[in-house]
């Protein structure tokens, strides 16, 4: 594990580094969920063929703080990565995120092209509205939430292995970040995706289809790429489609600054 003091946001951001020749690869994680738990074994797939890959935890999740007083906006979240980007001299970096962590990716691709040479979201959250995940949490009051709705959550949630991740979260980080979700930003990431001149891919699970948002980025002339037999976390579902998938995606990635 390695670790950054952020001075805007007054706290530690974490990563833990898998080492490599060639690219770095960067790998954001969704609401309540951890960059290790969720890409570790997609960061170390064959299909990938090797490369340096940076797992990180966004504030509030996994090994990272949890600052009180931090908005957990998108935006936030992909100004702090971007810190981390800085301190480790890294420029166009292959970006991946998913769900939440895709929204986070695309507005780091679009405020600091200079650090993403590529960009791979699975249904990230590309509008206002939320998701199945964040749309619940967002309708409960923050301090009912914080003190009973996350241990219910934790409690009632239908996938035991997003209960393990979700209780490494911190639940004022999970409930800001699912306002923030239901919300959206200005511009909106799927606007922000659309204008990007970043190579971009879009991956969905079998599972989701019919997607609106698939459907918008196809619309936009984004590849979206199917992955069969999986839900929402499709790369815990289908790990080996879906790390195929995201070797294809990155296999001719442009020319790097690092």
């Amino acid at each position: 594990m390695r670790e950054l003091f952020l001075t805007d946001a007054k706290a530690y951001i974490r990563w833990i580094e898998l080492p490599g020749e060639g690219p770095v690869r960067v790998f954001v994680h969704g609401l309540g969920c951890t960059a290790a738990s969720d890409f570790a074994h997609i960061a170390a797939h064959p299909a990938l063929g090797g490369g340096r890959a940076l797992l990180v935890d966004l504030l509030g999740h996994g090994l990272s703080d949890r600052p009180a007083d931090f908005d957990y906006r998108m935006e936030s979240q992909a100004a702090a990565v971007a810190g981390l980007l800085d301190h480790l001299g890294v420029t166009a970096v292959d970006l991946v995120g998913h769900s939440m962590g895709g929204a986070v990716a695309i507005h780091l691709a679009a405020s600091r092209p200079d650090l993403v040479a590529r960009l791979v979201v699975a249904e990230p959250n590309l509008h206002a509205g939320g998701g199945a995940f964040s749309t619940p949490v967002a309708a409960q009051d923050e301090a009912a939430f914080v003190t009973q709705g996350f241990a219910r959550m934790v409690d009632t949630t239908d996938r035991p292995d997003y209960a393990a991740r979700l209780r490494l979260a911190d639940p004022l980080a999970v409930h800001r970040s699912a306002v923030a979700l239901v919300e959206g930003s200005t511009p909106a990431p799927g606007d922000l995706l659309g204008a990007l001149t970043a190579p971009r891919t879009y991956l969905v699970g079998e599972l989701s289809l019919p997607d609106a948002d698939a459907e918008k980025a196809a619309a936009l002339g984004i590849p979206v790429v199917e992955i069969p037999r999986a839900g929402h976390n499709l790369m815990l579902d289908n790990p080996e489609d879906f790390a195929r998938a995201l070797g294809r995606a990155l296999a001719e990635a442009p020319a790097r600054g690092n």
